[in-house]
C-alpha cells in the first residue's frame, strides 16, 4: 500500500508541480498587493478618513466620469486609493477626492496580471475550475506525503536546502520542506478550493441554511448615495462603509457592503439593498446574525488571502507560497532524474 501510496505521490506531483509553482508564487506575491499599491500609486499612502457624505460625494464623482461602473471598493484599511470595477472588464483607481487616476482593461497592469495568473490561470472560468482542482491535488500531495513520510520519520531533519543535486539530498530536502509546510499548505489548499468551489463548500459548512433571500423588483434612478451611505451608517453605526454596487439590470437593486467589528471578510458581508428610485435601504442582510455554518463560508477568503490574523499570517501565507513553489520544484527533480540515472546504469551494464 505504500509503495502504490508513493507511486501516485510521486506521478501526481510531477504533473502538477508547474501549476503549484504558478500558484504558490503569485499567491506569495498577493500577500503585497497593497504593499506594492502603496510603492507604486503614491495616492495609495495618503490616511483616510472616510465618511458617509465624503463617500457619497465620492461615488457621485466616479459615476459622473465612468457611466459603466459595476462596483467601487473604497480607499481605506491601509490603502488610500478607490478601486473602480466596470462592467466591460475595465478597472481603475481613484484618488481619496474621487478623482480617477488610472484605468485600464483585462490584466494590463501586473497586479491584475499576477491576480488573474493565481484565480484563474489566464483561462477564464476553466482556469478556475483547474487551478480549483490543483487546490485539491495539493492537499491530497500533502496527506500522502505524510503517509509515505511516517514509516521513516526517523530520518526527518530541519535541513532545508539539499546538500546537492543527488536525489537522495532532494529527496531529503523535499520531505523536510514538505513536513514543515504541511499544516499550511493543507490550509490554503482547501480554502482555495472552497473559494472555486463555492457552493459545494456552503453546502458542507452550512447544510440546511436557509437560502438567501431574494432581491426586492426596484424601481429606477439616480441613486442619492449620500443619502443612501447615511442611512447605512444609521443602521450600522459602527461599520465603515466598504464597497458600493450599481444595479447589474433594471429592477435590479444597488448594494453597499459593510464591515461591522468582527468580521473577518476585508469588505464586510453586511449588505444593504438600496432601491434607486428612493435612493433607501431595502433589505439588509446582517453577517453577524447569520448561521454560523455561512459565517465559516464567509471566512474562507479572508483566511486564504492572508486578510486576517495581521502580519503573522500574511508572513505565514507568503512562505506557503513559496514552498509550495519549491516543493513542486524539487518533487519534480527528484521524480525526473531517477529514470535517467536508472536507464544510464542499464545501458552500462549492457555494454
Amino acid at each position: 500500500m505504500i509503495g502504490v501510496l508513493r507511486t501516485v505521490h510521486a506521478w501526481a506531483g510531477a504533473i502538477l508541480s508547474l501549476l503549484l509553482l504558478v500558484l504558490g508564487l503569485t499567491g506569495t506575491l498577493l500577500v503585497f498587493e497593497d504593499d506594492w499599491l502603496r510603492l507604486t500609486v503614491p495616492e495609495a499612502r495618503a490616511e483616510v478618513q472616510p465618511t458617509a457624505a465624503r463617500l457619497g460625494a465620492v461615488a457621485d464623482r466616479l459615476e459622473a466620469g465612468h457611466g459603466d461602473l459595476r462596483s467601487v471598493n473604497f480607499a481605506g484599511a491601509g490603502v488610500g486609493i478607490q478601486r473602480l470595477y466596470r462592467h466591460d472588464h475595465g478597472y481603475g483607481y481613484a484618488d481619496a477626492s474621487g478623482r480617477t487616476l488610472v484605468t485600464w482593461h483585462g490584466s494590463a497592469r501586473p497586479e491584475a496580471f499576477v491576480f488573474d495568473l493565481h484565480h484563474e490561470l489566464m483561462a477564464g472560468e476553466i482556469g478556475e475550475v483547474v487551478g480549483g482542482i490543483a487546490a485539491l491535488a495539493a492537499v491530497l500531495l500533502v496527506l500522502t506525503g505524510l503517509v509515505v513520510w511516517a514509516p521513516a520519520w526517523r530520518a526527518t531533519r530541519l535541513r532545508i536546502w539539499p546538500k546537492s543535486g543527488r536525489r537522495a539530498d532532494m529527496v531529503s530536502s523535499h520531505r523536510n520542506l514538505g513536513l514543515i509546510a504541511a499544516l499550511p499548505i493543507l490550509v490554503f489548499g482547501l480554502t482555495g478550493a472552497g473559494l472555486v468551489f463555492y457552493a459545494q463548500s456552503q453546502s458542507l459548512l452550512a447544510p440546511g441554511a436557509p437560502p438567501p433571500p431574494e432581491a426586492p423588483v426596484v424601481g429606477s434612478g439616480d441613486i442619492d448615495w449620500p443619502a443612501a451611505f447615511a442611512e447605512a451608517q444609521a443602521r450600522f453605526p459602527t461599520a465603515p462603509i466598504r464597497m458600493a454596487g450599481w444595479p447589474s439590470a433594471p429592477g435590479k437593486p444597488a448594494s453597499i457592503r459593510m464591515k461591522q467589528p468582527g468580521e473577518w471578510h476585508p469588505n464586510g458581508r453586511t449588505t444593504l439593498l438600496i432601491d434607486p428610485a428612493t435612493s433607501r435601504v431595502v433589505q439588509v442582510t446582517d453577517a453577524q446574525r447569520l448561521p454560523s455554518g455561512l459565517r465559516a463560508t464567509h471566512a474562507l477568503y479572508p483566511i486564504h488571502a492572508a486578510s486576517v490574523g495581521g502580519w503573522p499570517w500574511r508572513i505565514v501565507t507568503a512562505l506557503s507560497g513559496l514552498a509550495l513553489a519549491v516543493l513542486g520544484g524539487i518533487g519534480t527533480w527528484s521524480f525526473l532524474i531517477k529514470p535517467r540515472r536508472k536507464r544510464r546504469a542499464a545501458k552500462t551494464r549492457t555494454t
